[in-house]
């Protein structure tokens, strides 16, 4: 069996996968609380014990060399699977829990969802366990009517009476522009296309609207849906454009190349996802619930959100538990 290069350590390795997603040694050493001469030692002996030249120097933004980008899909592996090996070991015992009614927002129906039901089933043998996905405001009404026992989903206004919230995520709002559009004129480049907004009814269409109402933006009301998917759609046709969030966009599918992503051209403003716990569910179980849950976002959209939207270290991030 093949024996690990000296000078190959675990730190070095999650220096160098923060280093491509980030581009820059500051924004690693933010990230992973280290100095920026500490992020360049740990970047020079990896090379160095890898023995070829892992990043251009001479290129910037930086780049991988050809030899980066195949060792990079080895490091993603290796250091997956220490972090699986992690949770494994610290994952929660519910095996108690003889009962539990859910609910989890649409946008994590294809990665989260199926997971995070995974695990729980995998600890709670003798649960009845029911399921349910849907809108955030559908979600907030059940938790405050009792049919839930527990929600993920955007934060209301207000905390349904009695129950505790959990952070997972800050989700900030930006562009959605059809792919190319010049936004040298700031939001008067769009004023050739039309505003997509999001059904009033949920979450996001109502802090929307909040914030255009408070920029003094009146764009006529021409289309309001309640699909991320067919707004990404009319936003990768070109049809007009929108505001929604890193979460929602990663979740555009095969729209995703021909649309692109920019900060909001004023004060940005964000959605948080956040775990809600009904009155009778005090315990440790919902907070256990809130980490798995975190984990899994941070693995399948935050992590793979910042490598494609860098611009967003720092504002699209998991939230500490309260």
């Amino acid at each position: 069996m093949p024996v690990i290069l000296n000078g190959v350590s675990i730190r070095g390795l999650e220096v160098f996968e923060a280093r491509a997603e980030t581009g820059s040694v500051g924004e690693v050493a933010k990230r992973l609380g280290m100095s920026a001469p500490a992020v360049s030692q740990q970047l020079k002996n990896l090379t160095a014990a890898v023995g070829a030249p892992l990043i251009d120097q001479g290129r910037r933004p930086m780049v991988l060399t050809p030899a980066g980008r195949q060792f990079l899909h080895h490091v993603e592996v290796a250091l997956g699977a220490l972090r699986h090996g992690q949770r494994d070991l610290v994952a929660p015992d519910l095996s108690q829990v003889s009962s539990l009614r859910m609910g989890v927002i649409e946008d994590f129906e294809n990665e989260v969802t199926p997971l995070l039901a995974t695990r729980l089933a995998e600890t709670m043998q003798h649960c009845e366990f029911r399921l349910h996905t849907g809108a955030s405001h559908v979600l907030l009404n059940q938790v405050a009517g009792g049919e839930l026992d527990i929600a993920i989903c955007a934060a209301g206004r207000s905390t349904p009476a009695g129950a505790v919230a959990h952070p997972l995520l800050e989700d900030p709002y930006i562009l959605a522009v059809p792919h190319g559009t010049d936004m040298g004129g700031g939001i008067k480049a769009l004023d050739h296309l039309r505003l997509l907004r999001r059904d009033q009814a949920q979450v996001m269409g109502q802090q929307i609207e909040e914030v255009l109402t408070r920029q003094g933006l009146t764009p006529p009301n021409w289309f309001e849906l309640d699909s991320n998917q067919s707004i990404s759609a009319l936003v990768a046709g070109g049809t007009g454009w929108t505001i929604t969030t890193p979460l929602s966009l990663l979740r555009a599918g095969r729209f995703r190349d021909a649309i692109d992503a920019h900060p909001l051209p004023f004060q940005g403003f964000s959605r948080r996802i956040v775990l809600y716990s009904g009155p009778d569910w005090a315990g440790e179980v919902p907070g256990q619930i809130a980490g798995l849950a975190r984990d899994l976002i941070e693995t399948h959209f935050t992590r793979p959100g910042l490598a494609q939207m860098p611009w967003l270290e720092g504002s699209f991030r998991s939230l500490d538990p309260a």
